[in-house]
């Protein structure tokens, strides 16, 4: 009998992936596809993280790496973490992952108990949700919208907490919306984490450097919720790395050493040389991201002052990452050829099988409201595929 597990039939499957692998079929097909749907930039690593590489494979960096990290990068990454974010970890807190991706997978499957609540704002990134279903926990999502800047209150989190809640997920910078919390905002919320101890809060802060608005802040930097919170992190994005799968957390000792114990059992120690890389990326000084960081926002400049011109079309102003998070709501209940859009999925199939644009719907991310719009892309796909989104809603009727 062909028969899975009942615990896969839990998970859905990435909606950024599958919009990724339907536009690459089409292009296969020779169809001009322009594809937005993947949150990847499109820089390569920079050299000096390229050299520490080679370098790296000419030292016969070769074999079984420390389950937790190599002790020198995790070094580094406290530093990293003292000098950038104004936290005290040392190298027994923190882990090192293969992709950011497994970090947050180590840290739900290592605390969330059978029935136990998350709590997740809206937007959310993708596998947050499946994540927590994974682990038998319970997601409770917290709803949020465009003109709040997708961001959530002290106040409605208070009063999503109950008995049952364990932990807490968000994104600042976050991926869909660029939304990014201001220390302010972080600390109104820590004052509420506080209140109730058994409660464990992962921030997720893979887009910390791709922020247009100075200073990154990270919610444990306020000493009350310190104890209670999960720092997550990575080169993948800041430092053009995606494919060398490196991600890392900073917590509380007992909550890295059951990490280290679950991916102990998962993956052993990730890629030596990938961690070799990454060791001089978070050497470097933020600085050398600066030029990335200085392109993606006149992207996001560009993607805001196309869109305006849109009729319908609503905007919030993203704060960092490279998204927007558009709602269309105006747009439901119109037709193309009888083929009706109720919905951001319908919306985005229309976009794909009709104007060849390749962006994901907002109901992958919690919000059905909107869709996520990449713009780590050239300035000429920017301008055509908002082109062809402009000319599909204008046929709309």
């Amino acid at each position: 009998m062909q028969k899975v597990a009942d615990r896969l039939n839990k998970l859905a499957e990435s909606q950024t992936l599958a919009m990724s692998r339907r536009s690459r079929e089409m292009k296969a097909q020779g169809i001009d596809v322009i594809n937005l749907s993947i949150g990847e930039p499109d820089f390569d690593t920079p050299q000096f993280i390229k050299d520490a590489a080679y370098k790296a494979i000419e030292q016969n960096f070769t074999h079984y790496t420390p389950v937790p990290g190599f002790l020198d990068l995790r070094q580094a990454i406290a530093k990293k973490f003292l000098r950038d974010n104004n936290l005290t970890y040392k190298p027994e807190q923190i882990v090192v992952s293969t992709g950011a991706k497994q970090s947050l997978a180590n840290a739900i499957l290592s605390i969330i108990n059978d029935g136990d609540e998350v709590i997740v704002p809206i937007p959310y990134w993708v596998s947050y949700i499946e994540l927590i279903k994974l682990a038998d926990g319970i997601p409770v999502t917290i709803p949020t919208t465009v003109d709040a800047n997708f961001k959530i209150t002290p106040a409605q989190l208070e009063s999503y907490i109950t008995p049952k809640t364990r932990m807490m997920i968000f994104s600042s910078p976050c991926n869909p919306s660029g939304s990014v919390y201001s220390k302010d905002e972080l600390h109104a919320i820590a004052k509420v984490i506080a209140k109730y101890p058994n409660l464990i809060v992962i921030s997720d802060e893979i887009y910390e450097h791709i922020n247009y608005v100075g200073n990154h802040a990270s919610i444990a930097e306020f000493p009350e919720v310190y104890e209670q919170t999960i720092t997550v992190n990575g080169v993948s994005k800041g430092f053009a790395m995606t494919g060398w799968r490196i991600g890392y957390i900073g917590s509380p000792q007992w909550i890295a050493q059951a990490c280290e114990k679950m991916q102990g059992q998962f993956t052993s120690g990730t890629c030596s040389i990938s961690q070799r890389a990454a060791l001089a990326a978070v050497d470097a000084n933020k600085s050398v991201v600066k030029p990335m960081c200085d392109e993606f926002a006149k992207r996001r400049d560009l993607v805001l002052q196309l869109m305006a011109e849109i009729p319908g079309l609503k905007c919030n102003v993203p704060d960092g990452a490279f998204y927007v998070f558009p709602d269309v709501t105006s747009f439901f209940g119109k037709s193309f050829n009888g083929q009706a859009i109720n919905n951001s999925s319908e919306l985005c199939m229309y976009f794909l099988n009709e104007m060849h644009v390749a962006v994901v719907s907002g109901d992958s991310f919690g919000d059905d409201n909107c869709f996520r719009f990449s713009y780590a892309c050239s300035e000429k796909d920017i301008r055509e595929a908002i082109s062809r989104i402009k000319k599909g809603l204008g046929q709309l009727v």
